[in-house]
Protein backbone atom coordinates (compact mmCIF):
# COMPACT_ATOMS: atom_id res chain seq x y z
CA UNK A 1 0.00 0.00 0.00
CA UNK A 2 1.70 2.84 -1.36
CA UNK A 3 0.87 7.01 0.52
CA UNK A 4 1.31 9.80 -0.42
CA UNK A 5 4.20 12.48 0.81
CA UNK A 6 0.67 14.46 2.23
CA UNK A 7 -0.78 11.60 4.05
CA UNK A 8 2.72 10.35 5.67
CA UNK A 9 2.59 14.76 7.14
CA UNK A 10 -0.53 14.35 8.20
CA UNK A 11 -0.14 11.08 10.14
CA UNK A 12 2.76 12.98 11.32
CA UNK A 13 1.73 16.31 12.51
CA UNK A 14 -1.68 15.57 13.31
CA UNK A 15 -1.12 14.43 16.65
CA UNK A 16 1.05 17.32 17.55
CA UNK A 17 -1.37 20.11 15.96
CA UNK A 18 -4.27 18.11 18.30
CA UNK A 19 -1.97 18.28 21.36
CA UNK A 20 -2.06 21.92 20.87
CA UNK A 21 -6.00 22.10 20.77
CA UNK A 22 -6.40 22.67 17.23
CA UNK A 23 -7.53 20.57 14.27
CA UNK A 24 -5.32 19.79 11.10
CA UNK A 25 -7.62 20.57 8.73
CA UNK A 26 -5.51 20.72 5.48
CA UNK A 27 -1.89 19.81 4.27
CA UNK A 28 -1.03 20.33 0.87
CA UNK A 29 3.10 20.51 -0.29
CA UNK A 30 3.47 22.65 -3.43
CA UNK A 31 6.50 23.26 -6.01
CA UNK A 32 7.78 26.54 -6.03
CA UNK A 33 10.92 26.53 -8.70
CA UNK A 34 13.03 24.47 -7.03
CA UNK A 35 11.70 25.20 -3.43
CA UNK A 36 8.90 23.09 -2.03
CA UNK A 37 6.31 24.89 0.12
CA UNK A 38 4.28 22.74 2.82
CA UNK A 39 1.25 24.79 3.62
CA UNK A 40 -1.10 23.57 7.37
CA UNK A 41 -4.23 24.95 7.60
CA UNK A 42 -5.45 24.25 11.45
CA UNK A 43 -8.60 25.49 13.07
CA UNK A 44 -11.04 24.90 16.34
CA UNK A 45 -14.02 25.54 17.79
CA UNK A 46 -13.87 28.61 19.04
CA UNK A 47 -11.59 29.57 16.34
CA UNK A 48 -7.23 29.93 16.04
CA UNK A 49 -5.83 33.24 17.45
CA UNK A 50 -2.39 34.61 15.97
CA UNK A 51 -0.90 33.01 19.37
CA UNK A 52 -2.32 29.73 18.74
CA UNK A 53 -1.32 29.69 15.06
CA UNK A 54 2.23 30.71 16.08
CA UNK A 55 2.51 28.35 18.87
CA UNK A 56 1.53 25.47 16.22
CA UNK A 57 3.70 26.81 13.68
CA UNK A 58 7.03 26.50 16.15
CA UNK A 59 5.96 23.16 16.92
CA UNK A 60 5.63 21.90 13.46
CA UNK A 61 9.06 23.23 12.34
CA UNK A 62 10.49 21.45 15.17
CA UNK A 63 8.82 17.99 14.29
CA UNK A 64 9.77 18.53 10.60
CA UNK A 65 13.47 19.83 11.24
CA UNK A 66 14.17 16.45 13.64
CA UNK A 67 12.64 14.16 11.05
CA UNK A 68 13.04 13.83 7.19
CA UNK A 69 9.52 14.19 6.32
CA UNK A 70 10.11 17.07 3.56
CA UNK A 71 13.57 15.44 2.43
CA UNK A 72 16.85 16.84 2.02
CA UNK A 73 16.00 20.08 0.29
CA UNK A 74 14.66 23.16 1.27
CA UNK A 75 11.22 23.89 2.23
CA UNK A 76 8.76 27.06 3.72
CA UNK A 77 6.57 25.96 6.14
CA UNK A 78 2.87 27.99 5.96
CA UNK A 79 0.43 27.40 8.73
CA UNK A 80 -2.65 29.34 8.76
CA UNK A 81 -6.66 29.17 9.48
CA UNK A 82 -9.23 28.18 6.18
CA UNK A 83 -10.30 32.19 5.81
CA UNK A 84 -13.48 33.74 6.10
CA UNK A 85 -14.60 31.59 2.78
CA UNK A 86 -14.32 28.45 4.25
CA UNK A 87 -15.19 25.53 2.37
CA UNK A 88 -17.20 22.97 4.50
CA UNK A 89 -16.22 19.09 4.05
CA UNK A 90 -16.91 18.10 7.40
CA UNK A 91 -19.37 17.82 10.38
CA UNK A 92 -17.40 19.61 12.63
CA UNK A 93 -16.96 22.53 9.98
CA UNK A 94 -21.25 22.90 9.44
CA UNK A 95 -21.19 22.95 13.09
CA UNK A 96 -18.73 25.88 13.16
CA UNK A 97 -20.73 27.48 10.42
CA UNK A 98 -24.12 27.84 12.53
CA UNK A 99 -25.05 31.46 12.11
CA UNK A 100 -23.55 31.87 9.23
CA UNK A 101 -24.40 32.46 5.32
CA UNK A 102 -23.57 29.44 2.95
CA UNK A 103 -23.45 29.09 -0.84
CA UNK A 104 -25.27 25.46 -1.20
CA UNK A 105 -24.16 23.88 -4.91
CA UNK A 106 -26.68 20.83 -4.33
CA UNK A 107 -26.35 17.60 -6.05
CA UNK A 108 -29.22 17.87 -8.40
CA UNK A 109 -27.25 21.04 -9.63
CA UNK A 110 -29.07 23.79 -8.19
CA UNK A 111 -27.48 26.10 -5.97
CA UNK A 112 -28.67 27.93 -2.45
CA UNK A 113 -28.00 30.54 -0.27
CA UNK A 114 -28.71 30.27 3.18
CA UNK A 115 -28.20 30.87 6.70
CA UNK A 116 -27.04 27.28 8.53
CA UNK A 117 -29.55 27.61 11.39
CA UNK A 118 -28.77 24.02 12.75
CA UNK A 119 -26.84 20.86 12.17
CA UNK A 120 -27.04 17.18 13.41
CA UNK A 121 -25.69 14.16 12.29
CA UNK A 122 -28.11 13.95 8.82
CA UNK A 123 -28.13 17.12 7.81
CA UNK A 124 -28.54 21.55 8.23
CA UNK A 125 -30.94 23.13 8.84
CA UNK A 126 -31.29 26.64 7.39
CA UNK A 127 -32.95 29.47 6.56
CA UNK A 128 -33.08 31.03 3.01
CA UNK A 129 -33.43 34.68 3.10
CA UNK A 130 -36.66 36.27 1.60
CA UNK A 131 -36.68 37.83 -1.54
CA UNK A 132 -38.64 41.39 -2.28
CA UNK A 133 -39.77 41.65 0.99
CA UNK A 134 -40.72 38.16 1.33
CA UNK A 135 -40.12 36.31 4.97
CA UNK A 136 -37.53 33.79 4.98
CA UNK A 137 -38.20 30.20 4.44
CA UNK A 138 -36.85 27.44 6.34
CA UNK A 139 -35.63 23.92 4.51
CA UNK A 140 -33.64 20.81 5.93
CA UNK A 141 -30.89 19.92 3.58
CA UNK A 142 -29.49 16.31 4.04
CA UNK A 143 -25.78 16.52 3.96
CA UNK A 144 -26.17 13.58 0.92
CA UNK A 145 -27.80 16.26 -1.17
CA UNK A 146 -24.57 19.14 -0.55
CA UNK A 147 -21.94 18.65 -3.31
CA UNK A 148 -20.15 21.66 -1.79
CA UNK A 149 -20.91 24.75 0.65
CA UNK A 150 -18.75 27.74 0.96
CA UNK A 151 -18.96 30.04 3.87
CA UNK A 152 -19.54 33.51 2.27
CA UNK A 153 -18.22 37.30 3.51
CA UNK A 154 -21.05 39.27 4.88
CA UNK A 155 -19.90 43.06 5.27
CA UNK A 156 -22.96 44.13 7.38
CA UNK A 157 -23.83 40.70 9.68
CA UNK A 158 -23.81 41.38 12.89
CA UNK A 159 -22.37 39.86 15.37
CA UNK A 160 -25.03 37.67 17.88
CA UNK A 161 -22.89 38.70 21.30
CA UNK A 162 -21.94 42.62 19.74
CA UNK A 163 -26.05 42.59 19.13
CA UNK A 164 -26.62 41.58 22.52
CA UNK A 165 -24.32 44.09 23.99
CA UNK A 166 -25.97 46.93 21.95
CA UNK A 167 -29.18 45.75 23.02
CA UNK A 168 -28.09 45.71 26.76
CA UNK A 169 -26.35 48.95 26.02
CA UNK A 170 -29.69 50.63 24.60
CA UNK A 171 -31.54 49.40 27.46
CA UNK A 172 -29.51 51.38 29.83
CA UNK A 173 -29.21 54.46 27.78
CA UNK A 174 -32.74 54.60 27.61
CA UNK A 175 -33.10 54.06 31.81
CA UNK A 176 -30.53 56.61 32.91
CA UNK A 177 -32.22 59.16 30.66
CA UNK A 178 -35.68 58.10 31.59
CA UNK A 179 -33.92 58.41 35.61
CA UNK A 180 -32.86 61.82 34.26
CA UNK A 181 -36.08 63.08 32.79
CA UNK A 182 -37.74 62.28 36.33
Amino acid sequence: MSTTQSERLRELLEPLVSSQGLDLEEIEVDSVGRKRVLRVVVDSDEGADLDAVADVSRALSAKLDETDAMGQGEYTLEVGTPGAERELREHRHYVRAVERLVKFQLTDGDELVARIIAVDDEGTDVEVPGVKGRRPTARRLAFEDIAKARVQIEFNRKDKKAETAETADTADTDMKEEEEEA
